[in-house]
């Protein structure tokens, strides 16, 4: 172990520390100061409604997930069958769409002004709305329908690697107990994927609890509108706070039931057993399977990116505008700096936990990883709070001095932009540099001691050489995801200034998706990347 200056690597690790607690502690303080009169008006009205909504929407949006997910994998897991290969890939690529695009676009094709209605009206002779009934898109049941559109491929990829990493001995030793296929599947198969199904279902729930976009375009009132609506509309920060932390708590809640109904299961499969065989398609339903994967391949992905493609083209004057270069060059600039410092600070607190012996920076570590789970609308609200303060205490600082007011240097510029993301993406800076770090062995820092260097010299010549792939990796991820955040991009994006994802959801909101349908095509083959990037780590066979 090379030590570094014990005091000093614990002064930094608590302030990384601090610097990724810090919106949940203001959350906290913020809400404790709060009248509780607003949080009681609020529920006796309309609160109420958001929580209920809240959880029929993760519920069922979680729930329509499980039905695309778990027969598509199975199939691409267990079934040999022409197509497969480009299928088991078709179906992740769908986490690339943003929920709220596909919300405009099955709109615009499932409303009563829609093709389909048209058609039906045409067909059967129908006159208005009150001639047949037909179900409305813009609705909560709509709206988990669209999301499991998005998110199913979460359950997909984690279901699609438990089954192939199966073994194929348990059922074979259960078909020669005389088990049937269908008891199998539900005796062996499926309890042993249930590890994976959680997980997926959480993350899930996570992204749909923190759904803005889809939510607000089917005027569905959920928990995080509630935030939305209490601080921009009634301008009340602290009813606001309030409501974040109920929804963490909320959050908190799905995973803690998760994880308390399976507290006491243990799985374990060795690696030396027999892995599956791939057979081939024979019954009737196995065969249907293969229709549904490729219809829900052709709902959640081709049919979006074939009518954005068209509106692109047909639109493309429209939307090639110096504002357009304006906005991707504002998305490029903010996420470009998120990405440099976020790997920056995930290479400080890894090069703090391997180098040092400060007891708590593998807590560090941890809890920079959390902010992930963090809704960015909830973020937004708890970093308001401290750089509100923040250009409070400056503002005081230059009166003092005698200088000219600077304005909102850190509540009201891209600061405040930027440290959303670093907060929220660090999780896949950590992870990636994490990844990379564990294939170096510790034997180099002793040679590099034995030489007489020190843990700097150590760490820039050893280190970043070796670490340069998931340096890369997690500047993408970062890069990649801040492109396409939309909620905390809404509520921090200083005074005129838009992203591409803010832009794209005005025009969304303005019934105008058309016109912005070129940017729509380019945040979604920029969020193709880490998704191709995913499935292929993710979805390779092992070969032996």
């Amino acid at each position: 172990m090379i030590k570094l200056n014990r005091p000093f690597s614990q002064l930094t690790v608590f302030l990384l520390i601090g610097f990724f607690v810090m919106p949940i502690v203001a959350l906290l303080y913020q809400a404790g100061q709060g009248s509780l009169q607003s949080l009681q008006h609020l529920w006796n009205t309309v609160l109420t409604d958001y929580f209920i909504n809240s959880l029929l929407l993760v519920s069922g949006t979680v729930g329509i997930s499980l039905i695309f997910a778990i027969p598509t994998a199975y199939l691409v897991s267990r079934y040999q069958f022409t197509g497969q290969s480009l299928l088991q890939w078709l179906l992740c690529l769908p986490l690339a769409i943003p929920a709220y695009l596909s919300a405009y676009l099955y709109t615009d094709l499932l409303d009563y002004p829609g093709i389909i209605q048209q058609w039906l009206r045409a067909i059967f002779g129908w006159q208005s709305i009150h001639d047949y009934w037909f179900p409305s898109i813009r609705s909560l049941g709509g709206a988990c329908f669209i999301l499991a559109l998005s998110l199913y491929p979460y359950i997909f990829l984690l279901t699609r690697l438990a089954l192939l990493e199966q073994s194929e001995n348990l059922t074979q030793s259960a078909k020669l107990l005389g088990a049937s296929t269908t008891h199998i599947f539900w005796r062996i198969t499926l309890p042993l994927l249930r590890p994976a199904i959680s997980v997926g279902c959480a993350l899930v729930a996570m992204e749909t609890l923190g759904d803005f976009g889809t939510v607000f375009y089917f005027a569905v009132p959920t928990l995080t509108t509630a935030i939305y609506d209490t601080w921009l509309g009634l301008g009340d920060l602290q009813a606001a706070a309030q409501i974040a932390i109920s929804m963490l708590a909320l959050l908190s809640l799905f995973i803690g039931i998760e994880r308390y109904a399976r507290r006491k299961q243990q799985h374990y499969q060795r690696g030396c057993e027999q892995t599956h065989q791939y057979q081939p398609l024979t019954r009737w339903w196995e065969k249907g399977l293969v229709i549904y994967s490729w219809l829900l391949v052709l709902l959640a992905f081709l049919l979006p990116l074939f009518q954005l493609s068209y509106w692109a083209y047909h639109y493309f004057t429209e939307a090639w505008t110096t504002n357009f270069f304006q906005y991707a060059k504002n998305s490029l600039l903010v996420s470009s700096v998120a990405a440099i410092i976020s790997v920056i600070l995930a290479l400080l607190l890894h090069f703090l936990q391997r180098m040092t012996q400060v007891s708590f920076a593998r807590a560090g570590l941890r809890i920079g990883a959390l902010g992930y789970a963090v809704p960015g609308t909830v973020l937004a609200i708890g970093l308001l709070i401290p750089l509100t303060i923040a250009d409070h205490q400056l503002h005081q600082l230059t009166n003092w001095l005698g200088i000219p007011p600077l304005g909102l240097i850190f509540s009201g510029s891209i600061f405040a932009l930027i440290t959303a993301f670093v907060i929220r993406f660090s999780a896949m800076s950590i992870g990636s540099i994490e990844t990379a770090l564990n294939k170096i062995p510790p034997s180099l820092e002793m040679a590099g001691k034995t030489l007489g260097h020190s843990a700097l010299v150590v760490g820039w010549k050893i280190h970043l050489p070796l670490l340069r792939k998931g340096i890369l990796t997690a500047l993408l991820f970062v890069f990649i995801e801040s492109m396409k955040e939309l909620n905390a991009s809404l509520l921090l994006r200083p005074f005129n200034f838009d992203t591409l994802a803010t832009h794209v959801f005005t025009y969304t909101s303005d019934e105008q998706l058309e016109r912005a349908a070129l940017p729509a095509i380019v945040l979604i083959i920029v969020g193709l990347i880490p998704v191709m990037m995913l499935t292929r780590s993710l979805l390779a066979n092992r070969t032996k």
